[in-house]
């Protein structure tokens, strides 16, 4: 949690997730807005690559990168395809995280894992345009709204203050694996600069179970490898990647290139 000393934090802690790309200096400007009421905050990036508008990916980035961030961190969140609609700008406390950002789906990973760990969720509507900045532009909210709603909490501005309570943040219908004769059908979740695969098969599904092929696309990859330096360059292997996830990967390569894979694609995994 955050620390207070005189009204103040500490030590604040915020990264940033969005798919603003490094040329337009979208990015410097919402670090330029956070230390305007923050100047104590230090800012990390996790990634400005995020494919544009693309809701899941940053679901996925997030869930995998929140978790190795100390307690107290305030994660600003910018995928925001609907930014200017209806949609809710939000800010939430997941266990010892914060989360500002927009109420798309985008907290839909984190969600699930602090409801599968028992821990408090809290949710708020931004609502209170004196957190924000006077002019707010319809088409960039993480510079008027997210950037200073973040600021203001790593200043010590208690959650509560800063919206009003809700209890329905959007969700991302996310299919889980199903159990098939033959073994377990899953889907494509992320692919990532390597141009690695990755599904929502988790080394949890399969429990120690023998895997005799992946299928996805039109490919079929025999059996599983620890590492890439298993199999020669060009080789398409399977393996658990860090997180935990079943990868498809061509060694020094791009499988999601040479397959053409897309988020979504279907995976099916053979056992022995």
């Amino acid at each position: 949690m955050i620390e207070y000393r005189g009204g103040r934090a500490k030590m604040a802690l915020i990264t940033l997730t969005t798919d603003f790309g490094l040329t337009d200096g979208n990015v410097g400007v919402m670090k330029g807005v956070i230390w305007r009421f923050a100047p104590q905050a230090h800012i990390a990036d996790i990634s400005h690559l995020v494919p544009p508008q693309n809701i899941r990916a940053a679901a996925f980035v997030l869930g995998r990168a929140v978790p190795y961030f100390p307690p107290g961190t305030i994660h600003v969140v910018v995928v925001d395809p609907g930014v200017g609609t209806s949609r809710r700008p939000l800010a939430a406390r997941l266990g010892q995280h914060y989360l500002v950002g927009p109420d798309n789906g985008v907290v839909t990973v984190l969600l699930e894992k602090a409801e599968q760990r028992g821990v408090i969720a809290e949710f708020v509507q931004l609502d209170r345009p004196e957190f924000w900045l006077p002019d707010v532009s319809h088409v960039f909210h993480g510079r008027d709204i997210f950037a200073p709603v973040a600021g203001h909490l790593a200043a010590g501005v208690p959650l509560e203050n800063i919206g009003t309570a809700i209890h329905d943040p959007l969700r991302l219908d996310l299919p889980k694996p199903e159990k098939t004769p033959q073994g377990w059908r899953g889907q494509v979740i992320y692919i990532d600069h390597f141009g690695n695969v990755a599904t929502d098969i988790t080394s949890e599904h399969l429990a120690g179970q023998e895997i005799k092929s992946v299928n996805v696309r039109q490919a079929t990859v025999d059996g599983m490898v620890s590492t890439f330096g298993e199999r020669p360059p060009g080789t398409l292997v399977s393996l658990f990647g860090s997180t935990g996830n079943l990868l498809v990967c061509e060694v020094n390569g791009s499988a999601a290139g040479r397959l053409d894979v897309k988020i979504g694609d279907v995976v099916e995994i053979v056992l022995k």
